[in-house]
């Protein structure tokens, strides 16, 4: 029973020993916090997980509004004015503020950008933002129609028309 209770304590003693390290790794300013540092280790994986969890229980599952082009036109308005200066436009070059981010900021634009996520993952993100990203979420400043009109923009980014994406083309400040 003696034996027991030493290996009780014991383990009680090292899981406290762990949690003080972790707090003291932490407090004593030795994680890194500079956007020019690399990631700790499992950084990636942790904040994924837990952001995927939320986003698959929280999203919409319907869509109110259709990707017409008029809606696709007033996303890329709103993307040209609130999102383009981090996420940037086709084929132009990352911004000053981009490129001084950590996590660097996804081209939704370009490549495979946000096209396989459901335009309710994406609304999720416009709304609510990710925390430690830099990704702000847009609800208090955007309606509704305007979330769902910059999220079925990026969702459909690689088969938009052509009068679209001649608007995302030109030059911020243009």
């Amino acid at each position: 029973m003696r034996a027991f209770a030493m290996l009780v304590v014991g383990m009680i003693l090292g899981a406290a020993t762990i949690v003080f390290g972790v707090y003291f790794y932490f407090a004593a300013g030795q994680a890194p916090v500079a956007t020019s540092a690399s990631p700790m280790p499992f950084e990636k994986k942790l904040a994924h997980r837990a952001l995927d969890a939320a986003i698959s229980r929280e999203m919409p599952k319907t869509v109110p509004i259709q990707p017409d082009e008029p809606n696709l036109a007033a996303g890329a308005q709103v993307y040209r004015e609130h999102c383009a200066v981090c996420h940037g436009l086709p084929e132009q070059k990352p911004t000053a503020i981009a490129a001084g981010m950590y996590p660097r900021p996804p081209k939704l634009l370009e490549g495979k950008g946000v096209t396989d996520d459901e335009p309710g993952e994406s609304y999720w993100k416009v709304a609510n933002g990710i925390r430690l990203t830099g990704m702000p979420g847009f609800r208090p400043r955007l309606s509704e129609t305007q979330m769902w009109q910059v999220s079925l923009l990026v969702a459909n980014a690689d088969k938009l028309p052509k009068s679209v994406h001649d608007v995302l083309s030109l030059p911020l400040g243009k």
